[in-house]
């Protein structure tokens, strides 16, 4: 249905094109993309202006449903800028049986090294690129049965699918992604996704989910690293008892050991290099069970095992690594609460597989567009709370958004103007509410 809105968009609205000069580029290996059935070669509609639209609808406020999206596809700047021509709504609407979602991943990885690497001088020693990795599970209200397995609660069977992400550290953004269905059997299991997936000079952050020795050969053998939680029952032998330095006692480290691990079993399913593990203190508890048809998570005996082939890497930074895996929980929950991650609408499982790198993309678009404001600009707004060290996705997101409304919508919808002659407790209370709401 057109709204009132819609039949007022102008080609003045559609602002910040400039940004998808780059990813434009990158998207155009998806020209042929579902054209394998296009015998007579007249599709006007190809993936990577799908995708271009997709973006466009995610980043403009003011294009606001898919026929406004289309509107805007005929305007002679979008047109120019991003290289499209005015789709059709039959053509958008085949467009979720026709594209193959696959080869988005490899665009939201190169779209992802385009962030510079932050500058982590405690970490300089680390020679790999430190990258933690994570395999949630998303709730969908797409009824997919592909992805369908999550246990039933209260009677119910809930529709879900696992992102596996390799989240870049010092560059804060995700450089890949993998969706399977939420059963952790066979192939879709978290560690044989990573398995497949290893990439060389990499240092893989993980959790105690993927303590695998397999999977830990795999990565030595690939010339990587690991940084993993070693279960609380792990069973070891002690090689060499490691000395601690003050900065190790100041960062909590109880021990630091080279150890032999596997020993019950045979030589070929053992790790088959020396492993390391440290011991740091944490905060003991236990098991509350079940919570809202899932499980809280094993308990802890107030002692966090860290396994890891860095034998020349000082303890403390060793600690110091395994807590930046913290990040993509938090990046998870960011894009939950701020990007929709598990409210794709579409019926199919193309559609889910399709959206969520698609919303990696406006991530990085984000971060990338953060990235070129300037600190002083009015626009930046970072909280500040208790244990808070940096800048989150949260505070560029609200830095957007404001920049974004009262940049271009303010300035460009009839009489929103008058907004801007408020009183500036009025303004601010307002800005507040549609940054965060928005």
């Amino acid at each position: 249905m057109t709204t009132s809105r819609d039949s007022q968009l102008k080609p003045s609205d559609i602002r910040g094109l400039k940004h998808f000069a780059r990813i434009r580029e990158l998207l155009s290996v998806l020209h042929r993309n579902g054209c394998e059935r296009d015998k007579s070669g007249n599709r006007e509609l190809h993936m990577d202006e799908y995708c271009l639209g997709v973006l466009l609808f995610l980043f403009n406020p003011l294009v606001t449903s898919l026929r406004a999206n289309q509107q805007a596809s005929g305007f002679a700047n979008v047109q120019k800028k991003l290289g499209i021509r005015r789709a059709s709504l039959g053509s958008l609407s085949e467009s979720v049986s026709v594209f193959d979602p696959e080869p988005l991943k490899e665009v939201a990885s190169e779209l992802a090294s385009q962030i510079p690497v932050g500058k982590g001088a405690d970490f300089s020693g680390i020679h790999h690129r430190i990258t933690a990795v994570d395999g949630s599970v998303f709730d969908t209200v797409a009824r997919v049965a592909e992805l369908a397995w999550v246990p039933p609660a209260n009677g119910k069977h809930k529709h879900a699918y696992r992102l596996h992400t390799h989240f870049e550290v010092l560059r804060g953004i995700p450089s890949r992604i993998d969706v399977t269905g939420a059963n952790p059997k066979g192939d879709d299991d978290e560690r044989a996704v990573l398995e497949r997936t290893v990439e060389p000079d990499r240092c893989y952050l993980t959790d105690r989910g993927y303590a695998k020795f397999a999977l830990w050969n795999a990565i030595v053998d690939k010339g990587s690293s690991y940084i993993c939680r070693a279960r609380d029952n792990s069973v070891y032998e002690i090689v060499e008892q490691r000395e601690l330095s003050a900065e190790d006692i100041a960062e909590g480290v109880l021990s630091d050991q080279i150890v032999e691990l596997g020993k019950d079993r045979p030589a070929a399913e053992r790790p088959n290099h020396k492993v390391r593990i440290v011991i740091v203190q944490a905060t003991p508890h236990t098991s509350r069970g079940k919570y809202r048809g899932g499980s809280t998570g094993p308990g802890s005996d107030g002692k966090l095992r860290i396994a890891t082939n860095l034998l020349d890497v000082p303890a403390e930074l060793i600690s110091k690594l395994y807590r930046l895996r913290w990040l993509i929980e938090t990046t998870f929950q960011e894009m939950r609460s701020q990007l929709g991650l598990e409210t794709t609408r579409g019926w199919g499982q193309l559609t889910v597989l399709r959206m969520a790198p698609q919303l990696f993309s406006l991530y990085t678009l984000t971060v990338i567009f953060f990235d070129t404001m300037s600190w002083s600009s009015s626009h930046v707004t970072v909280k500040k709370w208790i244990g808070k060290e940096g800048t989150t996705f949260s505070d560029m997101m609200i830095s957007v958004r404001r920049y974004l409304w009262m940049e271009w919508v303010f300035e460009q919808v009839p009489g929103a103007r008058a907004v801007l002659k408020l009183p500036r407790p009025a303004r601010a209370l307002i800005d507040y509410a549609i940054t965060q709401a928005a």
